[in-house]
């Protein structure tokens, strides 16, 4: 989501510089309104197409980790899929959606702000607007096919005004302006988004004031300009009097019309769009095994030792002061990737399941790099990543007294809860707080490892509660076991 952000605002701000560069000045206001209203259409679409004729081949440069690593820790993590008992944000979704719900809130007090002034203002009904003369004041702006101004206008004439405003109301200026308000709402973070609202309402005011000088005299319309009047600071109105615009108004009023060959600047944007669109079409390229081998080599003598063998492994946040900090890693990484795990919809609806064998390094800065995946499904290996992106920054892994690179691998068993395992444990935990015992073929296993067992590997399985686990287990079974045979 990052990287289609990133694109977005790439792309816009591109879009952008050729306007301001080459059209801005021209008098093509139509031809330049639906050049701002597609562009920023488009760059909202361009990331997500991918044209098979433009696709090439980029090499990726990451390290390749030796095989051996890949199954280096043992500990592994299974997760299914659980009720959720409440909201549950990162904080940069807080913060997202915190953004959100501030830019919401203002635009409805622009709403309200214009319902205020129409609920108090008089209103005549003429057949193409609505005329709401507002007492001791001098706004005159269009909203939809509402027109608002002050009664102190309407003493002065004020025709050109309104063929001003209606110019707005019939060409549908005020939905312009409502489209780059709900994209102020959902991409608040965006500089950009407020600079097309900016530039789309300059080209709302010249095509009214092109259309209205054609017919009234030009003179008495920039005299009607010039002067100094109040307005109302809403985003997403047509204002006639806004001191910030009017000079701009009249210089583009005084202006000759651009000759109709400067309109082949327009097709400057078929060779950005091919740019573009090559640019997403393009793909990560596969290694081949002899860059497998050259990378392994390389990484084998750089200053990379893995965490089972390193003197002093990285350590988490909050393990500082433990005695046994490997054991409050592994604990502190399990419940990292439960706090953060979402089964993927998607591969619930497609029943997929598997193991996602993740590795990733902790660098001599204590930073998660290098992140890679082996899954059954990128729908599960994404998940992974995303929560592995989401670990905090740790105190780095020491050797002979010098910080290195840790590479740390984990496998995340995804596990649809159908089986009957679950089911047969509900029986014993449902009636006690404590978690039961759980035996594979005479071997005391976690329950962690219980989860990531394939229930087509199982011959039986065979509860014990009360007395009866007691007698066979002695007081560790008070809270039940849970026997389990696998298929020889």
């Amino acid at each position: 989501m990052i990287q289609y952000i990133l694109e977005c605002i790439a792309f816009q701000l591109l879009f952008l510089v050729i306007y301001d560069f080459f059209l801005k000045k021209e008098t093509f206001f139509q031809w330049n309104r639906v050049y701002l209203m597609g562009t920023f259409v488009l760059s909202l679409i361009l990331p997500w197409i991918k044209i098979e004729a433009f696709k090439q081949q980029v090499p990726q440069t990451f390290a390749q980790y030796p095989e051996y690593l890949w199954e280096l820790q043992n500990t592994g993590v299974a997760v299914q899929v659980q009720e959720s008992s409440g909201w549950n944000f990162t904080w940069q979704e807080g913060i997202f959606y915190g953004g959100m719900l501030v830019a919401l809130v203002l635009f409805v007090l622009k709403i309200r702000q214009l319902y205020i002034l129409r609920k108090s203002g008089e209103k005549v009904t003429y057949p193409l607007f609505t005329q709401i003369v507002i007492t001791n004041s001098n706004i005159a702006f269009s909203f939809l096919k509402s027109i608002f101004i002050g009664d102190k206008v309407l003493k002065m004439k004020h025709d050109t005004i309104i063929a001003h405003e209606l110019v707005h109301i019939k060409q549908g200026h005020t939905y312009d302006l409502l489209f780059f308000e709900l994209m102020r709402i959902v991409g608040w973070f965006n500089p950009l988004v407020y600079v097309y609202q900016n530039r789309i309402s300059e080209l709302h005011e010249f095509i009214a004031d092109a259309q209205v000088s054609k017919e009234h005299k030009s003179d008495h319309y920039e005299q009607l300009l010039a002067q100094v009047f109040q307005t109302e600071h809403i985003s997403f109105i047509n204002q006639f009097f806004r001191q910030s615009l009017i000079k701009k108004r009249i210089i583009m009023l005084q202006k000759s019309k651009s000759k109709k060959v400067w309109q082949l600047k327009y097709l400057l944007l078929v060779p950005m769009v091919l740019v573009m669109l090559l640019y997403t079409s393009c793909e990560m390229s596969p290694k081949s095994e002899s860059d497998e081998s050259i990378n392994a080599t390389s990484l084998s003598a750089s200053k990379d030792v893995p965490y089972a063998v390193v003197e002093e492994a990285p350590i988490f946040p909050g393990c500082e002061d433990v005695v046994d900090k490997r054991a409050c890693f592994n604990e502190k990484i399990q419940q990292h990737i439960g706090k953060y795990f979402k089964y993927p919809q998607a591969a619930q609806d497609a029943n997929i399941e598997g193991r996602v064998n993740t590795m990733f390094v902790i660098s001599s800065e204590g930073e998660i790099e290098n992140i890679k995946m082996r899954g059954p499904d990128k729908l599960l290996e994404d998940e992974v990543e995303r929560i592995v992106k989401l670990l905090p920054k740790m105190t780095p892994g020491m050797q002979s007294g010098k910080a290195v690179n840790v590479p740390f691998s984990i496998p995340v068993q995804f596990k649809l809860q159908d089986d009957n395992i679950a089911n047969m444990v509900s029986e014993i935990t449902n009636e006690s707080e404590l978690e039961p015992m759980y035996y594979v073929d005479d071997i005391k296993i976690t329950k962690l490892e219980m989860e990531a067992i394939d229930p087509n590997t199982i011959e039986s399985i065979f509860i014990l509660k009360d007395q009866k686990a007691i007698d066979t287990y002695g007081e560790e079974g008070r809270n039940g076991v849970v026997e389990i045979r696998i298929k020889k």
